[in-house]
Formats: C-alpha cells, sequence, structure tokens
C-alpha cells in the first residue's frame, strides 16, 4: 500500500535555528518543538506564565526557560536568539518578548514554520481534524514504532507510555498533529494526510463556517504530488472534502490520491470515495472495542482492537493503522501497535477507582468532542451491566460557549448527571452576564452549577454511588479535579 510523494518545490525561507527562543515554551504544542530542537543540537530559551512538569522536562534536557514575560528574556543566554518562535492565537502581539525581537530585528515565527521546517526532509504523515488530533496521532505513533520503525513525532498530548510528546526519531518519517485553529497548518507538506473529521470551530479566528471549511480544502492542496489524503467518510463535513476534491474542474484530476476509511454504511453511501479501510461488526466491552476491518488491497478482513472505548476511537485506530500501511509499514504489526496503546494524557485518562466509582478525566471542549466520550462512557457503562455517568464540565471560552450552548447542553444530556463549573476563559475577557449557566439552562438530566471550584469534589461525592462513572471535561482548570474528586471519595 506504500504511495511514492514526490515532494514539491516551494519557496520558503530558511530559519535559522541555531539559537531559538520561544515564548509560551511550555505549552503542548511549543514544548514538543523545543524537545525536537534540543536533540537536534539547537540552543532553546523560552518563557512562560507559570512553571509547569513540561518546563521542568525541557530545563532538563538543556534548555532555559523564565516564568513571566520580559524583554530581557532573550538576553539570558548573553547572545541575542536568532529566532524567536510564538503561537498567534496564543500570544498577543504587544506581548514584551515580542516587542524587543521586532527592535533588534530578530525574525518572528509561528510554531508551525519551525515544524515544517524540522520535517523537511523526513516523509510527513499528518493528522488533521476539528476532533481526535491528538488521539489518532499518538496511535499513529504507537503503531509505526510497534511496526519497527522509529519515526520523529510532535504531538498536542503526551503519551501514557512514552511520557513524552515529542520525539527526534532516526527513520524518515515524521508523524505530527496538524493544527487547524489559526491555518498555520497550511505550511506543511503531508506525503500522507489524514482528516478525520471537519465540523466548525475557532470561529473567533475564521469568522465564518464557510472559512473555516475552506481552510481544509487548502489543506488537502498542501499533499505532495503522488500523495494520499485519507478522509473519514463517517464525518459528513470530511466526506464532503472528498467529494468537493473529486468533483473540482481539473484536466488531470485530484493532484493526490484521495481515499476514504469508514464503517461499511458509510463506505457504501458514498461509493465515489475509493474505500482505504471498510469497519464492521464493531463490539464493545468493558475491555474496549474491538472491529473487524477490511483494508485496501487485502483479501480478508483483519481484527482491530482499541483499549479505549467508543466508536470514534475505532475509527481514529483505523486513520492511524491506514495512513501507516500507506507509507510501507507492515500492516499485523501496525495493528498491533493500536491494540496494546494506552491512551493519551487528558484522552479518557483513567485516574482510579475508589468505592466502586471510577474517575477518568477528558481534554474535551467541543459539542462534538463531548457527545463522543459520553457515548463511549455510556458504551462502557452498559457493557459493565451496571452504573450512571456522572459529567463534570468546565465550558472553554465565553465565544465557544454562546455560540454553541444549545449543543453543549444536548452533548451533556447523554449523561445522568451534570455538574457544571464556570466558564475557563483562557485568552479571553468575560462576558458580562453570560456563565456556564447558558448552558445549564437547556440540559434535559439533573444538574448542578458550581460557582465555587473548591468545592465540586464533595458535590461529585455527594451525587455518585458504586458502579458510577465520573467524568472531568474540559480544556481548562478542571483536569485538577480528578484526583481530588478521588480523594473526597476515599474521605
Amino acid at each position: 500500500m506504500a504511495t511514492k510523494g514526490q515532494r514539491k518545490t516551494v519557496m520558503t525561507s530558511n530559519i535559522d535555528l541555531s539559537r531559538v527562543h520561544m515564548v509560551g515554551i511550555g505549552g503542548a504544542g511549543m514544548s514538543g518543538i523545543a524537545r525536537i530542537l534540543l536533540s537536534r543540537g539547537s540552543s532553546v530559551t523560552g518563557s512562560d506564565m507559570k512553571d509547569s512538569r513540561s518546563i521542568l522536562a525541557l530545563r532538563a534536557a538543556g534548555a532555559q526557560v523564565t516564568v513571566g514575560h520580559s524583554a530581557e528574556n532573550l538576553h539570558v543566554t548573553g547572545q541575542l536568539p536568532t529566532v524567536v518562535v510564538t503561537s498567534f492565537a496564543a500570544i498577543p502581539q504587544d506581548n514584551p518578548e515580542l516587542l524587543a525581537a521586532r527592535e533588534h530585528d530578530i525574525p518572528v515565527v509561528r510554531r508551525s514554520d519551525v515544524l515544517a521546517q524540522l520535517m523537511s526532509d523526513r516523509r510527513a504523515f499528518l493528522l488533521a481534524g476539528t476532533h481526535g488530533k491528538t488521539s489518532t496521532t499518538s496511535m499513529a505513533v504507537a503503531a509505526m514504532q510497534a511496526a519497527g520503525w522509529d519515526p520523529s513525532f510532535a504531538i498536542g498530548g503526551q503519551l501514557n507510555r512514552a511520557g513524552t510528546n515529542a520525539h527526534h526519531g532516526t527513520g524518515d518519517v515524521f508523524i505530527a498533529e496538524a493544527d487547524e485553529s489559526d491555518g498555520s497548518f497550511l505550511s506543511y507538506q503531508p506525503e500522507v494526510a489524514v482528516v478525520t473529521n471537519v465540523e466548525p470551530d475557532h470561529l473567533d479566528y475564521f469568522g465564518t463556517e464557510e472559512a473555516y471549511r475552506q481552510v481544509f480544502e487548502r489543506f488537502a492542496g498542501c499533499v505532495v504530488d503522488g500523495g494520499t489524503l485519507v478522509v473519514c467518510v463517517d464525518d459528513a463535513g470530511s466526506r464532503a472534502l472528498a467529494q468537493s476534491l473529486l468533483t473540482a474542474e481539473s484536466a488531470d484530476g485530484p493532484h493526490c490520491r484521495i481515499i476514504g476509511y469508514g464503517t461499511r454504511e458509510a463506505m457504501e453511501a458514498a461509493p465515489e470515495i475509493e474505500a482505504g479501510a471498510i469497519i464492521d461488526e464493531l463490539k464493545v466491552s468493558n475491555k474496549g472495542t474491538e472491529a473487524r476491518v477490511r483494508f485496501s488491497g487485502e483479501e480478508a478482513p483483519r481484527t482491530l482492537r482499541v483499549a479505549i472505548p467508543g466508536t470514534h476511537m475505532v475509527l481514529n485506530a483505523t486513520a492511524a493503522v491506514l495512513g501507516g500501511a500507506l507509507l510501507g509499514a507492515d500492516l499485523d504489526k501496525l495493528l498491533e501497535g493500536v491494540a496494546e496503546f494506552d491512551g493519551v494524557r487528558r484522552r479518557f485518562e483513567y485516574h482510579g477507582t475508589v468505592k466502586g466509582v471510577q474517575v477518568y478525566d477528558d481534554y474535551a471542549h467541543h459539542p462534538t468532542e463531548v457527545t463522543a466520550v459520553l457515548s463511549a462512557a455510556r458504551e462502557r457503562i452498559a457493557a459493565q451491566g451496571e452504573g450512571r455517568v456522572i459529567a463534570v464540565f468546565q465550558p472553554h471560552l465565553y465565544s465557544r460557549t454562546m455560540t454553541f450552548a444549545d449543543e453543549f447542553a444536548a452533548a451533556l444530556s447523554l449523561s445522568d448527571e451534570v455538574v457544571l463549573l464556570d466558564i475557563f476563559g483562557a485568552r479571553e475577557n468575560p462576558v458580562e452576564g453570560v456563565d456556564s449557566r447558558v448552558i445549564g439552562d437547556k440540559i434535559t438530566v439533573p444538574w448542578e452549577y458550581a460557582s465555587e471550584f473548591t468545592g465540586v469534589p464533595q458535590i461529585v461525592a455527594q451525587r455518585v454511588r458504586t458502579g458510577d462513572m465520573v467524568l472531568t471535561i474540559g480544556a481548562g482548570t478542571v483536569t485538577m479535579l480528578a484526583d481530588e474528586i478521588l480523594r473526597e471519595l476515599e474521605g
């Protein structure tokens, strides 16, 4: 199933990576790039608003990291950096380090620009989509490693088994999560690109749903000539992307191969999309999910197993295996790799069981993601035969909460009870009169608004009973509550 992509000739500036300063170095994406730069011999400095486990690990690896933002941070080594790296979406343009860089005529670039240069001499295997990028990228890494490959990788989350989010490998493949939130994934040139789904998000940046969808069409155009675009046919947005590309007027047709993966029903409903993998006989148990998958070019279907529950995880695992096979890895070993995959931090991450109550934590912060994780929880509870699902949800961003209040309420109503925390504003200022009760008023199951963060463990402990599953859900500080809930239950 291997493809031979030919890299396009693209005019790019050559970034001097000898001395790199990273603003917001502790972030999931930035810290991964820093790890690879250190492994490749670059001098790395950086700054962030607070210490974290990521920053402690980077210091141990040789980075010089300052807590707090100041123009003086550019001088910590006694030499000015050759480049300053930032995230245009997360770091304001009046940041003192960015201002100082411009005063000294130091180039300021995006994280994606650096990652593109690091991938320039490798075969890029990129995972994109509104949801599921981190899990799918992580599965792809686990699968390729099990197949005996040593890929470089950069992921927006920490692999549980590897304990890291990035690695400088010895092989010729680079696996990376392609973030669409600010359009920065247009810097890349993948040989194999997966799009798990396309659903409007980040409208604070894109402005309209149409603009958001169009950026994925442009990303498809970044695939190298002769490469492969892999789309999830079960997702309406991803399916529409493939159909649009296949019907676009071109004398020679698409510049790359377009193939789909998905359930049998979805693939049969879209016969115009070449079938790369067809999923059948999907079964959920309290130990995970199993399915039979027929891959393109294979006479017999193979068994695919994932330890993490949910149909969406079977789709993600199929994408990871299919992408690895397209690059030439052994299919059976790829399947072994995803079967042994034990997850990513904050993706249906198990924290413990006390008095028969299981506690998990998940990063879901979009209605579709919340729906997926709660559906998976319901499937797991049904398989064990007893118990309820208790969701502890912290909305992320005021703009997202207001835009998707109805959708969040519908998603959360899949649980049996909900505890709503106040909105985690992140980069946004509070909006007068808006709190998480704009969601709560639309929820159709019992719910409670927790105005005090520290009181949440006690609220949960009073509600649960043996057999229940508690999920702390959101992209903010809610992740701190999983262990606190367990401690409260022990007491």
